[in-house]
């Protein structure tokens, strides 16, 4: 069973409510103004990490997406950055005029900070603190935060792995806000590339059983209120254990690769090999 901090009450919620093994998602996205902004990734992102925590425990889950009408170029915006990212597409795409119909039942509701949620009724609400990029020299008042429609390059260097940017994102809780500094995307970049070749490495040795303590570990953090962070810091630890054979640490990071969606394994079977 999941637990969830409902952002209305302050308290904490099991989900789902009743006996079944579905958990309906719906994740809503806010008016956009003028084009796809930062905050738009996060919303989705958080719902992906619901979706597939919960998958790790056994649930199966379904997603909806709730959007304002937008134009075909923003929405093909929108796709490619939640692809980009990483993020699973959701089961059904709809405008806000459907949300009574397609949300009505839902058991969570993510919702960009300050999104109006008078239209999510019931359920839990799991409200995401907005992302912003730290203020460049010679950015453009009013339009830093803005995702260009080839993903981050307004807020991350051309040939940034968007997937350090999910690290990044990863690693605060999904209500705290974000600044997405040049210092801070480095050093998920650089985690990211360390982890990956770290991974490669192990693979290489015979597979072992990730321990007991560190399964377990994992399970609690991700079914308290989605404790992702506490997750990333366990890996640090994992990596870096001399009781924990190169073996295990392989299975413990793909298996947890399933709900962080860091694409972790990518290197393997890639090593360079020497010239004879």
């Amino acid at each position: 069973m999941l637990r969830i901090a409902d952002t209305r009450t302050g308290r904490s919620v099991e989900i789902p409510s009743a006996h079944r093994h579905l958990l309906r998602i719906c994740v809503h996205l806010p008016v956009i103004d003028t084009e796809i902004g930062v905050v738009h990734v996060r919303t989705p992102l958080v719902g992906d990490v619901l979706a597939r925590t919960a998958e790790l425990h056994g649930l199966e889950s379904q997603t909806v997406l709730i959007t304002p009408e937008l134009p075909d170029e923003q929405a093909q915006a929108l796709d490619r950055v939640m692809s980009d990212l990483g993020i699973h597409p959701p089961a059904t795409v709809g405008g806000h005029d459907l949300t009574e119909a397609m949300c009505a039942a839902a058991d969570v509701h993510v919702l960009a900070h300050g999104t109006p949620g008078q239209d999510a009724v019931g359920g839990v609400w799991i409200d995401v603190g907005q992302v912003s990029p730290a203020p460049r020299a010679g950015g453009v008042p009013g339009r830093d935060h803005l995702l260009a429609p080839g993903l981050l390059d307004a807020f991350a260097p051309a040939g940034t792995d968007p997937l350090a940017v999910r690290l990044l994102l990863l690693g605060h809780t999904h209500g705290t806000p974000v600044t997405v500094t040049s210092t801070a995307l480095d050093e998920a970049r650089r985690t990211l590339g360390r982890w990956r070749q770290q991974v490669a490495d192990w693979a290489q040795e015979p597979s072992r059983p990730i321990p007991a303590d560190v399964l377990r570990q994992a399970h609690a953090a991700l079914a308290d209120d989605l404790g992702v962070p506490a997750v990333l810091d366990m890996l640090v630890g994992v990596a870096t254990r001399a009781d924990v054979p190169a073996g295990a640490k392989f299975e413990t990071f793909a298996f947890l690769d399933r709900v962080l969606g860091l694409d972790l394994a990518r290197e393997v079977g890639h090593q360079h090999q020497a010239t004879p």
